[in-house]
Order: C-alpha cells, then sequence, then structure tokens
C-alpha cells in the first residue's frame, strides 16, 4: 500500500504547491469492506470546502490518467483538512506547535503513563519536553521521540 501513498503523494504535491497548500498525510486503508484515500491538506488560515473539492477534482483526473492503474480496487477519495487536533509528524510540524498544548502517546510507558497532554516546550531531533500538569503542580517531562506512537494537537478542556 505504500506505493499507492507513494503515487498519490508525487501526483497531488505539484497541485498543492500551485495553491500554495501544505501535505499534511496522504493514507490508504481498508474500513470494513471498503478501501479510502485520504489526504489531508492545510494552509496557513485553514482549508475550505471549496479548496478541498479542488484539489480532489484535480488529483482524481491525474488518478484516471495513469496506465496501468495504480490503484485497481474500487476506493473513496477524501480530501480534507486535518482539523483543530492535526497530526505532527513533519520537523515543521512541530515548529509551528511550539507553546502549543499537544497529544502524545508513546510506545512504551513513561512514569507508568503512555499518553500525556501538556505544552511542547521545546524540542530537537531526540527528544521533546512537554509541561504537563498533575492535579495542580505542574512539571516539565521529557519525551524520547522514538518512543511516540503518535503526536497531535489537542484541545484543552
Amino acid at each position: 500500500m505504500s506505493t499507492v501513498v507513494e503515487t498519490v503523494t508525487d501526483l497531488v504535491t505539484p497541485i498543492l504547491e500551485e495553491q500554495n497548500f501544505e501535505l499534511v498525510e496522504v493514507e490508504f486503508v481498508k474500513e470494513g469492506k471498503s478501501w479510502f484515500l485520504r489526504v489531508f491538506i492545510d494552509k496557513d488560515g485553514g482549508i475550505d470546502i471549496e479548496e478541498c473539492a479542488f484539489v480532489s477534482e484535480h488529483l482524481s483526473e491525474k488518478l484516471d490518467t495513469i496506465d496501468p492503474d495504480p490503484i485497481p480496487q474500487a476506493y473513496f477519495l477524501e480530501v480534507s483538512s486535518p482539523g483543530a487536533e492535526r497530526p505532527l509528524k513533519k520537523e515543521t510540524d512541530y515548529e509551528k506547535a511550539l507553546g502549543e498544548y499537544i497529544h502524545i502517546s508513546l510506545y512504551q510507558p513513561l512514569d507508568g503513563e503512555k499518553v500525556y497532554e501538556g505544552f511542547l516546550q521545546s524540542f530537537n531531533e531526540e527528544t521533546l519536553v512537554l509541561k504537563i500538569k498533575i492535579k495542580t503542580r505542574e512539571k516539565e517531562i521529557t519525551v524520547e521521540r522514538k518512543n511516540i506512537a503518535k503526536a497531535r494537537l489537542a484541545i484543552q478542556f
């Protein structure tokens, strides 16, 4: 399935660059009996539905011209914004998230916990520092990036 993701990434990138949009993520997944090709896009100020439709239409046209078909099975194409809780994948995502409230899930527990939410204080290639709240006390924790299964922006309640 990674070849589908790579092919779609190569096809959609010029469309997005032309519009000054950012590619957040491409995924090709089976849910139940159906396949979904999801393309998450963004830009400063957010993406609207017309912009998603524009990218969907142009990407669909490009996919239809490729022979042999890179995606032989039937699938649903979804182009959307990553939403308020967008994933943090690239270095630029982490840079934009400095000082923001984020959610991380870990592969291995740290201090007995596998999930943390807090403010991203700093990061480098190997670690990130989160300011978390434990009851009424604030504490900074350092997390090894190789232990992070998923990271995303979070909404603080």
